[in-house]
């Protein structure tokens, strides 16, 4: 059974990127890495995904400890062959590595109108959406697909009562003129496995249908996923997500040459990201005007719908992200004590001490 749900503790987003910083800067990392690092962290919180936020620092802060992560790596080409690249992370931080990935990979696609870049042997790259993002801000189209290796799979194939895969995400992103960008990102399991992770901390149950026990029964504890003996997440939509998870392990593992889900990629214990990016300037297709004016009148369209619930109005992708920033923003970011807790006691081995409440 799950422990009884505590009250939030909220944070300023400086302030919290003030504390999240020293504790980057403690464990080796240079100040643009503390900083990228840092500021992918706080982001994916106020933009509301807590799984891929400061929750992640004591799995970082261990994996540093034990010699698994390598502070201040940068990729290096392992082969170049102009518009397609593959880049090495060298078991780096993977929001600073695919950071300056996604970089290489822009400036390619400015000059030859399209790069794929694959960037294997990089440490967990985050939130898959901040790259698409970070593509956007350049005026590229871009798609994503992300596998895990190094840590045993925790997520079932459609029908099957074991896990075989991991969360496996897709992000595509489109910029648009005068608008806020398009930033579909998801994970091909029913949810990422850190929001399983942030349920177990707040002590509340997950919803059902995300969750088989070790029996292969459902369940909604989250414990299932972490504890002996462990169960299994599910993927999304049933044949769908599991297919999409499967073919996210073969385009980031198999084809970037970082490795497919088996056992004999999963005995490191420490967690991996490869991912396949694909960038198009849309410029170099030629009709930006014709384009940009149907994204216009399809999205336009699209939300044009009557909602069933007037209280859940039809957004679109990135809109849910923004208008939670908002609030976050405004009203401070709650992080559970659980997870404050750990983070503490993370900073505490590397000599940083870190306030017990937030801003409030």
């Amino acid at each position: 059974m799950t422990s009884p749900a505590q009250p939030d503790i909220l944070f300023a987003a400086e302030d919290l990127r003030a504390q999240v910083t020293t504790i980057f800067s403690a464990i080796g990392s240079d100040a643009p890495e503390a900083a990228l690092v840092t500021d992918h962290l706080v982001l994916a919180n106020l933009f509301g995904h807590d799984s891929h936020g400061i929750s992640l620092i004591p799995l970082y802060v261990r994996m540093v400890r034990e010699g698994k992560v390598e502070p201040n790596q940068r990729p290096t080409a392992a082969m170049d062959n102009g518009a397609l690249l593959t880049l090495d992370g060298h078991r780096g931080f993977g929001q600073a590595v695919a950071h300056e990935a996604m970089e290489i990979g822009i400036a390619r696609a400015r000059e030859r109108g399209v790069a794929i870049i694959a960037l294997r042997n990089s440490h967990h790259v985050g939130r898959i959406g901040h790259y698409a993002e970070q593509c956007c801000r350049a005026g590229l189209v871009s798609m994503h697909y992300v596998n895990v290796v190094g840590t045993a799979p925790v997520v079932a194939p459609f029908a099957g009562i074991k896990s075989r895969l991991h969360t496996n995400p897709v992000a595509i992103g489109v910029p648009r003129e005068g608008a806020d960008p398009l930033v579909l990102d998801f994970a091909t399991s029913r949810a990422a496995q850190g929001k399983i992770r942030v349920a177990m901390n707040r002590g509340v149950p997950v919803p059902p249908g995300f969750l088989l026990d070790a029996d292969g029964e459902p369940t909604t504890d989250a414990r299932v996923v972490y504890d002996e003996p462990v169960g299994t997440m599910l993927p999304f939509g049933e044949h769908k997500g599991s297919g999409l998870g499967l073919l996210c392990d073969v385009l980031a593992g198999a084809l970037t040459g970082g490795r497919m889900c088996h056992p004999g990629s999963s005995g490191d214990d420490v967690y991996l990201n490869n991912m396949l990016s694909v960038m198009i300037d849309p410029d170099r297709l030629g009709g930006r005007e014709t384009w940009q004016q149907e994204i216009a009148l399809g999205t336009q369209f699209f939300t044009s719908s009557p909602a069933r619930d007037p209280a859940m109005p039809i957004l679109l992708p990135g809109e849910p992200e923004r208008a939670t920033r908002a609030r976050r923003d405004a009203e401070g970011i709650p992080v559970d004590a659980t997870t404050w807790r750990l983070i503490r006691a993370a900073a505490a081995g590397v000599g940083v001490a870190l306030p017990e409440a937030g801003w409030r």
